[in-house]
């Protein structure tokens, strides 16, 4: 996916509201998973990611800094993220628990 045209999101709608649901797509652009739910809000969030699975089932949570991912707008205005981590490296770190 060819992000250059896509609209980076300001810190002010960093926000659970925007951010939930939205894809995320890893260091080899293929994507590794979807926002589940964000702890805080602007550059200080966390953002909790269901990695892996299928439809949601078996998918794994994980939580990770907001500052490691680019959230963005595409050209029809959905909400998408991007970020250096694999979606092996991702299923690597610790199971997020509320």
């Amino acid at each position: 996916m060819d992000h250059t045209n896509h609209v980076r999101l300001t810190s002010d709608e960093l926000t659970a509201a925007t951010l939930e649901g939205a894809s995320v797509y890893g260091a080899d652009d293929d994507k590794v998973g979807s926002v589940d739910h964000v702890h805080g809000a602007g550059t200080n969030a966390t953002v909790v990611i269901d990695v892996g699975g299928f439809l949601g089932i078996g998918a794994k949570p994980v939580s990770v800094p907001i500052s490691d991912l680019d959230f963005m707008r595409d050209e029809d205005g959905e909400v998408h993220a991007v970020t250096g981590w694999t979606e092996d490296q991702l299923k690597a770190m610790p199971e997020h628990k509320d």
